[in-house]
């Protein structure tokens, strides 16, 4: 693939004001993609919303003048969950999405994702066209005067959204009698995740819901539960929910504290979706980071397992050429066909939340499916960008997956959102899982 200088797994993302994440780069992203997706006689119009990280003002006003210049109509419709743009684009008939996040990085961060007019997020090959455009800037297409992009706030759009959401729901169902804790991560979700469970009925505790322009997934949200467990177990909650800054994400914790990560809730989904043959040819897409005994849960109840990289565009994409109607992440990104085209924490929510009603049992019975091989992620710091390409170092690899016997496997990879290297490593043997990691880690140094 043709090396980027701007998209990663993800969109952009990185550091705001600096580096890639300036005005001008989302300046010359709205001007380039304005150009690229302007095919018709029409007025077109761009969906732009974004997460609560102070920096969100800048690139909203950077981008949106640039999607102006090209003639292209922009809505802006504030801090609102990520799929909710997915949803909106498809439901307001736009040309394009544009979310201002930096997910679950801390609000130093920042970034861009882009849907197109189906909902999903942009192909590589979009992507690099769009990047083409922006190097070659004398294939921008700029309007003229009278044709120039209006803005417009819409205010209509967490309604919208949050009655999608409730109605992905089984339909006459209620929470009535649930004590749920939801740790909106002080991000996108802050306005509107305890407001749907209450208006379903349930007994709702709120953390996460203060945000203050710096302070998304400050020790909260779903890279960070401890909190969340605390709280459920001091209110005697039936669970914990956990969305990340954008909520395209869910964590949960059982009415002990004791975490649920996203391959045990696409597990529980996925068997939940087969009981009402709704799994269509009970498959399911999943990454290669999630764990092995996931795999072979799935496998011991009739559910086949499709894999693909990192990335839950990457598993929609899977999902879309396998005619597949669920995928997810470990991270806890779950993309239902019909309810999502991008990962939605408060769908999955939803799903969790019914599934356990019907089982009329706690959470951790329920959750209680299969104990996960030991399985260690380390980020390091990449310093050499150009460090998978060394063959010392691929050897490196090679000797130490070696050492599992075909009992553990190792994956090494750059991170598509953050200037690291992860390296994952996965086996029987927790000794030797953490021996393996240093092996690697120690030829980066």
């Amino acid at each position: 693939m043709t090396e980027r200088k701007y998209f990663g797994t993800d969109g952009l993302r990185g550091p705001a004001n600096s580096g890639i994440m300036t005005a001008e780069t989302a300046l010359k992203m709205g001007m380039a993609t304005g150009t690229l997706f302007k095919r018709g006689d029409y007025r077109h119009r761009v969906i732009i919303g974004k997460d609560t990280r102070l920096s969100g003002y800048l690139f909203e006003n950077a981008i949106t003048s640039g999607f102006l210049s090209t003639g292209m109509d922009v809505f802006l419709v504030g801090p609102m969950p990520t799929p909710s743009i997915a949803m909106l684009v498809k439901s307001m008939r736009a040309d394009l999405g544009v979310m201002i996040t930096a997910s679950h990085n801390p609000y130093q961060d920042n970034g861009l994702k882009l849907f197109g007019p189906d909902g999903f997020k942009l192909s590589d090959k979009t992507e690099l066209e769009i990047e083409h455009i922006i190097q070659n800037p004398n294939l921008i297409t700029f309007a003229e005067a009278k044709d120039i992009g209006r803005a417009t706030r819409i205010n209509d759009a967490p309604g919208r959204y949050i009655e999608f959401i409730k109605n992905s729901f089984p339909k006459g169902r209620r929470l009535d009698g649930m004590k749920i804790v939801i740790d909106c991560a002080n991000g996108a979700a802050y306005h509107m995740g305890g407001k749907i469970l209450w208006e379903l009925g349930a007994e709702v505790i709120e953390i996460g819901v203060n945000p203050n322009g710096t302070n998304i997934n400050l020790n909260c949200g779903s890279n960070h539960i401890s909190n969340l467990s605390k709280t459920v177990l001091e209110h005697e909650a039936c669970l914990g929910i956990a969305l990340d800054g954008d909520a395209d994400r869910i964590q949960m914790v059982d009415e002990c504290g004791k975490p649920i990560d996203g391959d045990h809730i696409l597990a529980l989904i996925a068997c939940y979706l087969k009981k009402h043959n709704k799994l269509i040819n009970n498959k399911v897409v999943a990454t290669t980071l999630s764990n092995l005994n996931f795999e072979r849960y799935l496998n011991s109840q009739g559910i086949e397992v499709a894999r693909t990289q990192v990335g839950d565009r990457y598993v929609a994409s899977k999902m879309q050429e396998l005619g597949l109607s669920l995928g997810g992440e470990q991270s806890g990104h779950i993309i239902i066909e019909g309810c999502s085209t991008t990962g939605d924490g408060l769908v999955a929510a939803l799903q969790m939340l019914a599934l356990i009603q019907e089982e009329d049992k706690p959470l951790s019975v329920v959750a209680d499916i299969y104990d996960p091989l030991p399985q260690i992620t380390r980020n390091v710091a990449l310093t050499d960008p150009m460090v998978m390409s060394n063959t010392k170092f691929l050897k490196a690899i090679k000797n130490a997956e070696d050492r599992f016997n075909g009992k553990g496997r190792v994956l090494v990879r750059k991170s598509g959102t953050e200037n690291l290297l992860r390296i994952m490593a996965e086996g029987e043997d927790l000794a030797l899982v953490n021996s393996i990691i240093d092996e690697i880690a120690s030829h980066l140094n």
